[in-house]
């Protein structure tokens, strides 16, 4: 089945700013296919962007599974006719370990989350946004691509600084099929993402804004308005940048 409509793809976006941005894509006119490995999570999610008026599907599949993620986006690539937007927001901490004590399991597990699922995806998907209108890879970086991370998150930093190149070096790649290639990198903003700190010690996740420009964490709706902007023809001319989404956190004060 082919459609006239745009297709995006989002991974990890059964809850926080995947979801958000799924949303936002939705409300933009896309159909949005969102991606996560908990399939009551997904039904879920699915639930709230038709509640929203978004048109949406979901295909659950692990982001670190090379085979998984080939079979599945080729089978959103061949229902649609093609890919318009691919959003890789899925990754995470992966835990937290110093290098003296790090196993090699947990260090190819972080960058499998980050950067091998960036690759798999953006590769699975590319026939696909060649024959997109407009297409463009946004991709998922962060703060600690640049500060290395806090203590025990430094192979979470290496990965999202890998995720920054990756952007840069697709960009290059891909830019003969005119496919924009850009990366956001949210400072601190209040998801699930901080939910351990954020029940166990309240005054300390209140006190981050102390850190940050602007003087408040960030929300989901600030990272999706900009990915919704890069997912537009307002970006037509913008590709291979990183922007940072921290309200000024990145410089400190």
């Amino acid at each position: 089945m082919s459609t006239n409509g745009r297709i995006a793809m989002v991974t990890g976006a059964t809850g926080g700013i995947g979801l958000e941005s799924a949303k936002r894509l939705g409300a933009d006119g896309f159909t949005v296919i969102i991606n996560g490995r908990d399939d009551e999570k997904g039904a879920q999610a699915l639930k709230e962007l038709s509640d929203a008026g978004v048109t949406a599907e979901y295909v659950g599949f692990d982001v670190t599974n090379e085979n998984l993620v080939a079979e599945s986006i080729k089978k959103v690539g061949e229902q649609y006719g093609k890919i318009d937007v691919l959003v890789n927001n899925a990754g995470g901490l992966g835990g937290r370990s110093r290098f003296e004590e790090m196993t090699t399991e947990f260090y190819r597990g972080v960058l499998a989350l980050n950067l091998d699922s960036v690759f798999f995806a953006s590769r699975a998907a590319i026939p696909y946004l060649k024959k997109g209108e407009h297409p463009t890879i946004i991709n998922f970086t962060s703060n600690a691509g640049w500060n290395a991370g806090g203590p025990g998150a430094g192979m979470y930093g290496t990965s999202k600084a890998a995720v920054h190149t990756i952007t840069r070096a697709l960009a290059k790649d891909l830019a003969e099929y005119g496919i924009r290639v850009n990366c956001v990198s949210p400072g601190t903003i209040d998801t699930d993402f901080h939910k351990q700190i954020k029940s166990t010690k309240p005054e300390v996740f209140a006190s981050w804004a102390n850190n940050i420009m602007l003087g408040r964490l960030g929300q989901p709706e600030d990272v999706a308005s900009v990915v919704s902007f890069l997912a537009s023809e307002g970006a037509a001319f913008i590709t291979a940048e990183t922007i940072q989404i921290g309200g000024g956190q990145a410089l400190g004060i």
